[in-house]
């Protein structure tokens, strides 16, 4: 049989390129375990996060959550200057930034914490900072509110187990100084449920810890979650259950309780 050199020729050139693509390749290709890690990788404590950082002029990309690249189904809000980069502006009645779920948050929060920055004057209407939808008397099942005056401000974070509820306050006595000034302030609000309490930070200061006395472990059913808002309450046909009017920024939920060191990172570096 006569063997025809010329296409042997052409087979161990292409060979040769071939070899020497894949050696391109592999030479830009890290190695083994230098690849970059994810700093929250799936199960880590943060599980939302919205910095509404989004430059582009469309209102959903500048509201995706940062973690798992969850989209936001409506954001009818504008942007606004935040505490780091962008912000969210609120004041649009009835209006709010929808989420089908906060990630793996609710199945996930026997201790917890939500953490954002806010900015205020003082309201003239109760408003909600968030809602976790559900199917009850407040189409909720936890929402942070703010209402009162400068001089006396009133915040409640609410959660409804289904069954069992239970209101945190700080209000009277124990109100949070400065809320209402205009400036941008970081609150956190932190549930330890070995100690079933909830303690409200301000800018890196603790504020009173609320007890729901022998409670322990967050019980909120994941199941029951029928979406989750941003600026927005669960049931806005309800007179009392306004839209945020001032400006929100780094909204945060975590699966723990932070520490204190933990919540000063997030005050003192704008997070």
């Amino acid at each position: 049989m006569k063997i025809n050199k010329s296409i042997i020729k052409k087979a161990f050139g292409i060979a040769l390129i071939s070899l020497a693509f894949v050696g391109c390749q592999e030479l830009d290709r890290p190695a083994l375990g230098d690849y970059p890690k994810d700093a929250n990788a799936p199960g880590g404590p943060l599980k939302f996060y919205v910095a509404f950082d989004g430059t582009t002029t469309n209102s959903l990309m500048n509201a995706v959550d940062s973690v798992r690249a969850k989209f936001p189904t409506d954001n009818p809000l504008e942007s606004t200057e935040g505490i780091s980069g962008k912000g969210l502006k609120g004041g649009k009645p009835k209006l709010f930034v929808s989420y089908s779920k906060p990630n793996d948050w609710v199945a996930n929060s026997s201790s917890f914490t939500v953490s954002f920055w806010e900015k205020h004057g003082a309201p003239t209407q109760t408003e909600f900072t968030f809602s976790l939808l559900a199917d009850n008397w407040a189409k909720a099942n936890a929402f942070c509110l703010f209402e009162g005056t400068v001089a006396a401000p009133i915040v409640k974070f609410f959660v409804d187990e289904q069954p069992g509820d239970h209101w945190f306050e700080w209000l009277g006595t124990e109100k949070i100084p400065g809320v209402y000034d205009g400036q941008w302030h970081h609150l956190a609000f932190v549930y330890d449920g070995l100690t079933s309490g909830m303690t409200l930070y301000k800018d890196g200061v603790a504020f009173a810890t609320k007890k729901w006395t022998n409670h322990g472990n967050m019980k909120l059913k994941d199941a029951n979650v029928l979406g989750f808002r941003i600026g927005g309450a669960g049931d806005p046909s309800q007179g009392w259950m306004n839209s945020w009017t001032g400006d929100l920024d780094q909204f945060r939920m975590y699966g723990k309780a932070l520490t204190v060191a933990e919540i000063n990172e997030l005050y003192t570096k704008k997070k």
